[in-house]
């Protein structure tokens, strides 16, 4: 004869009561925040958390992290409550993750910074390099060309973000999405200021090298491209929530699928290192 575990024999018997009593603590200090009596067992945390909201106007539900034990793991929002190892009457413990935004605004401000920040110093603005290279333009073609790149690069992802992209998350911290910008923006800098610098000298095989680069490169960003329109179409088929393993397709770009996990990014390396 098989033994329930106590998780079992409490779920079992949660689904047989009519009510439940959610305590809600703070995580820290062990303070009682708020205080939910006769819950319906159906509803999920999702929903305790809007309910939580009502009396802490400033922690949207996208704030909260709520969790069972203080060292447990963080609840999800469809998480029901009658599925879960509670009694008639459960603490829950909360955490406030900090302000959110959501990730089409992450992405959008990752991308856009790099945009701008690169055509600063190719236009060589006053204080980059000195004064009497300010608003000058580089004889070598191949920094035009090398601009031209990057900011299509850019302008692509961009697109992406508001037509391609479908995020299972909703928002982000503030502060991740602070240092992300942080890394886009610096080394967008960082590789402009060499590339347009004064004194910056074309490659040295010259125009066989450029284009072969530039074949690369343009190969690279379509390929990049076609596989988050796989991975769009792969999420569009089984809804938002569906996790399905991505296969090639008849997109000879999506062939990468073969040999790697995320070709994406292996088209993104490649096109960056090219620029």
């Amino acid at each position: 004869m098989s033994r329930t575990t106590f998780f079992e024999r409490n779920i079992r018997r949660t689904r047989n009561i009519r009510r439940i009593t959610v305590e809600v603590l703070d995580g820290r200090t062990r303070q009682q925040l708020c205080f939910l009596d006769k819950v319906e067992p159906h509803v999920t945390i999702g929903d305790i958390k809007r309910l939580f909201h009502k009396s802490y106007q400033q922690l949207y539900p996208a704030r909260q992290d709520l969790k069972l034990d203080p060292k447990g793991k963080s609840l999800k929002d469809d998480d029901v409550l009658q599925n879960l190892p509670v009694g008639t009457t459960t603490t829950m413990y909360f955490r406030d993750l900090g302000p959110q935004i959501g990730w089409t605004m992450v992405f959008l401000a990752e991308y856009i910074g790099p945009l701008f920040i690169y055509l600063l110093f190719y236009f060589r603005v006053p204080y980059i390099y000195s004064q009497q290279d300010a608003f000058t333009s580089s004889s070598n073609s191949v920094v035009t060309l090398a601009c031209a790149c990057h900011t299509c690069h850019y302008i692509k992802r961009l697109i992406e973000t508001v037509f391609v992209h479908r995020f299972s998350h909703g928002t982000v911290p503030l502060r991740t999405t602070v240092r992300s910008c942080v890394y886009y923006w610096t080394f967008s800098a960082w590789l402009a200021f060499y590339i347009n610098h004064p004194l910056y000298t074309p490659p040295s095989y010259g125009d066989m090298q450029v284009n072969y680069a530039l074949a690369i490169f343009v190969l690279c960003e379509a390929g990049n491209f076609s596989i988050h329109v796989a991975l769009n179409n792969l999420k569009s088929e089984g809804g938002p929530k569906c996790r399905k393993f991505p296969r090639p397709t008849k997109n000879p770009f999506t062939w990468l699928f073969f040999l790697v996990s995320c070709p994406n990014y292996t088209y993104e390396v490649m096109g960056i290192s090219f620029i």
